[in-house]
């Protein structure tokens, strides 16, 4: 008896061309609980500890400038005083910000949303599953996704993609819907999801176009023309909703709206497709100068401590840096592709067949991502991950629920085993117990497989598959392993990151109360020469301070005649400098040199007489020489 029809558990017998998988009725009993517990551990997994939660300085500071005003929110203004933007569209900080207008301004407000998105994609990666290949296939991508480092990762972060990941299935899901009996409207609403997505992640978002494309193109069932010009139609709401923001700050007057960071130019377009797109493939020959964006220097990899691999290239996918986060199920995957595809042709599937329909989805998603994040800079960022771990996990399962051929399945579960003990390889220190129990329950399996006892055996094969990959999530509830309000980054690798709650010392405190009480009606404090010297302030005290140089620091802002201009006209009036600053050779580093050669320092005695680490310049029209 094959090992996969051992029981009702793992049934998948669908009707080639049936629009949904029937549910029996002992399915649903068990679906709902399991789905439950599911849930449950996701949620305690991404929540667990949040009140231990740092502060992300540069998007903290801009999350904390959004809750100020209705325009700061909108533009992404990373000060209180709406001068320059984050370098990225803001849509993924919006969640964020409005948290903290609801639950107040602290760290665990900021990765609240993270994490119930990333409950929301383990449930939804369910339910889209369970209609392509019914409820064990559902259960497994879902039990597979949770136990993922990357997605408790993403839910213990502030980075865009627990939101981008939760837009992309949703337009999965809607996209599946349409297809089902060729629904235009529902397939408008699919564009809608990738419109918003786009304000999360930009360009990245558009990679999902394809694999729904061709799925409703190879799905639905009406006439070419009708399919095409369903797929036009919802393309072109993609396109209206991902540009409106584009649209709006472009129709705004620059003097109306913060400066664009990561632009030349203060240009949307040099903002998301020159710095945030084609800065990203310059390993590959593409030049992103002459688009108005900065094109900092990518040579230094953050990744490069993570293990080898980690350039760019086929290679770094299955790098140990990238594959501990995200890669455990690798081989479960391949064997749902490869082994469904095959499947289907040896049956001759229509092409309105479900199946296929999942097949070309998940496929699809998988091959974009996989080749783009292989050839793209990531930098070692492996929350740029989550979209390859939903199909990862969607594939992995469905190649369990549906494997025909029980010896093919025992030996890409053992693979698979072996595969996850030569990554652990890498980090022989960490958990070294894992790997031998991992071994140790696969040889149960072997030994259950040889006694007949096919549902025990499969049982056992599948948590020796998951042990180790589960052993690496469970550690991010340890400090130690993951810093809740970071990154992300879960395992051995993790470093702790970020501001603690009051990231404000008693140097910068005495400093923030000289500046306020000679503020003298000035619309800044003071002007500070990185955006990281300012971020304590605006984080702590909301206080309205001029960040310079953007955060690559080559940001032409402010502009030297801007510069002059405030300080003229009263508007800025104190810089503060560190010493390092005077050796920068940058947009930023020549207005510090001016400030140091024609501005008044500020004896130590006014402020702080025990602060050797800053100075303070006066620039008043009385105080320049």
């Amino acid at each position: 008896m094959p090992i996969t029809a051992g029981g009702p558990l793992l049934r998948a017998d669908l009707p080639p061309t049936a629009p949904a998988p029937r549910i029996s009725a002992r399915a649903d009993r068990y679906e709902r609980p399991a789905l439950g517990l599911l849930a449950l551990l996701a949620a305690v997994l991404c929540l667990w500890g949040l009140d231990h939660s740092t502060y992300h300085a540069f998007y903290a500071s801009a999350v904390r400038s959004m809750t100020d005003s209705p325009a700061d929110f909108f533009y992404g203004s990373f000060d209180p005083a709406g001068s320059i933007t984050l370098d990225k569209l803001p849509g993924f900080l919006w969640p964020q910000a409005l948290s903290a207008l609801v639950f107040g301004f602290h760290p665990w407000a900021l990765v609240l949303p993270q994490a119930l998105e990333m409950v929301g994609c383990v449930l939804l990666l369910h339910l889209l599953v369970r209609r392509w290949a019914g409820v064990p296939a559902g259960l497994l991508a879902a039990a597979f996704f949770t136990f993922t480092p990357v997605t408790v990762g993403l839910g213990r972060s502030v980075t865009e993609d627990a939101p981008f990941v939760l837009l992309l299935l949703l337009a999965a899901e809607a996209t599946w819907r349409a297809s089902e009996r060729a629904r235009p409207r529902t397939l408008l609403l699919a564009g809608l999801w990738v419109g918003l997505a786009f304000q999360c992640k930009m360009l990245e978002a558009w990679a999902v176009l394809p694999a729904l494309a061709v799925t409703y193109l190879v799905a639905a069932p009406a006439a070419p023309r009708r399919r095409i010009a369903h797929v036009a139609l919802a393309g072109a709401v993609t396109v209206a909703v991902s540009l409106s923001w584009m649209l709006a700050v472009s129709l705004t007057p620059a003097g109306a709206r913060p400066y664009l960071d990561g632009t030349t130019d203060d240009s949307p377009f040099a903002l998301v497709v020159g710095y945030n797109f084609l800065t990203r493939f310059q390993s590959v020959g593409i030049d992103a100068a002459g688009t108005g964006s900065i094109v900092a220097s990518r040579a230094a990899r953050a990744g490069s401590h993570l293990g080898p691999g980690m350039g760019d290239g086929v290679g770094k996918m299955f790098s140990p840096g990238l594959a501990t986060q995200t890669g455990w199920l690798y081989p479960l995957a391949a064997l749902g592709l490869v082994g469904g595809l095959l499947a289907l042709r040896r049956r001759r599937a229509p092409r309105t067949d479900r199946l296929l329909a999942g097949y070309v989805l998940w496929g699809g998603w998988l091959a974009t991502f996989f080749t783009i994040f292989s050839f793209g800079s990531v930098t070692g960022h492996t929350y740029y991950m989550g979209v390859v771990a939903v199909a990862v996990a969607a594939l992995a399962g469905a190649g369990v629920a549906r494997a025909r051929r029980p010896r093919v399945l025992a030996a890409v579960l053992a693979v698979d085993v072996a595969w996850c003990v030569a990554l652990t390889l890498w980090y022989p220190r960490f958990q070294p117990w894992a790997a031998p129990c991992a071994v140790a329950l696969g040889l149960f399996a072997a030994l259950l497989a040889g006694l007949r006892r096919p549902p025990a055996a499969l049982a056992a094969a599948l948590a020796s598959v998951l042990l180790i990959p589960a052993v690496w999530t469970s550690c991010a509830l340890s400090p130690r392993y993951n810093q809740p309000g970071a990154f992300g980054r879960v395992g051995p690798t993790s470093t702790r990151a970020g501001f603690p709650p009051s990231p404000l010392g008693p140097q910068h405190r005495r400093l923030l109360a000289y500046l306020t009480a000679h503020r003298d009606g000035a619309r800044y404090l003071a002007a500070l020469p990185d955006w990281s010297d300012a971020a304590p302030y605006i984080i702590t005290a909301d206080a309205p301070v001029l960040p310079m140089g953007g955060f690559t620091g080559h940001v032409p802002y402010p502009a030297p005649a801007a510069f002059h201009h405030l300080l003229d006209t009263g508007r800025l009036r104190y810089v503060v400098l560190t010493e390092p600053a005077f050796r920068v050779h940058t947009p930023a580093g020549a207005l510090v040199r001016w400030t140091a050669a024609h501005c008044t320092l500020v004896p130590r005695d006014a402020y702080d007489p025990r602060d050797r680490s800053r100075l303070l310049y006066d620039c008043g029209p009385a105080h320049q020489r």
